[in-house]
């Protein structure tokens, strides 16, 4: 397994070796600094932590920038800090830097972002209800219908769906092909479409299931 932080920055279309043309998305990966490990041994698995970005200091615990001092990072402190799961104990040293020439062409991989919000949305929308009839008495079009129960429970069964809150959740798309890979501007182009607006932090990872 391996993986980069990086951020969206919008899609586009791009030629593959073979002239077809692909919708892709651009996503600037990295560079990451790797801020600790993780061992089988030691912490009952293995995994590397890494680090994208910047914050100001002010905005930052003590303790976090005790944390990234190894990394030589205690003076501009990582706007985000994630760990990656590796099949074995990793080979890389902290401080080391991480960038998107870690993927290459044609390669599979994860993207997990948050969802884009919409907003408090009604069932079509957010469930993609059917609704009622426009006509011959129907006069609930894109209501949700009845939520009720007999006598017995007497009430609405958790997770019933029903209108509300829409987006800004936590969604993972699977088996995306890489198309290119821009080493020298930390740049990924991935087929497809990945979660979240333009500017969106993502997390890309080697593919699990591929």
């Amino acid at each position: 397994m391996k993986g980069l932080i990086g951020k969206k920055l919008g899609m586009t279309q791009v030629y593959d070796k073979n002239g077809t043309l692909n919708p892709v998305t651009v996503i600037e990966a990295g560079p990451c600094k790797v801020t600790a490990l993780r061992t089988a041994e030691k912490d009952g698995y293995s995994a590397i932590q890494i680090a994208y970005g910047t914050r100001k200091i002010k905005n930052v615990t003590k303790a976090v920038r005790g944390h990234v001092k190894a990394a030589g990072l205690e003076d501009t402190p990582p706007q985000f800090i994630r760990e990656v799961r590796l099949d074995e104990d990793p080979t890389a040293a902290v401080g080391e830097t991480l960038t998107a020439g870690i993927f290459a062409d044609s390669e599979y991989v994860d993207v997990v972002g948050i969802s884009k919000g919409k907003g408090f949305q009604g069932v079509v929308k957010r469930h993609h209800f059917a609704g009622g009839l426009a006509s011959h008495g129907g006069g609930w079009i894109r209501r949700g219908g009845s939520n009720g129960m007999k006598a017995r429970p007497g009430r609405v069964i958790k997770g019933h769906r029903m209108a509300g809150h829409m987006g800004v959740d936590r969604v993972t798309v699977q088996n995306l092909q890489v198309v290119q890979v821009r080493n020298e501007e930390n740049l990924i182009f991935i087929r497809g479409s990945v979660p979240g607006p333009i500017g969106a932090t993502v997390m890309v990872c080697a593919a699990r299931k591929k």
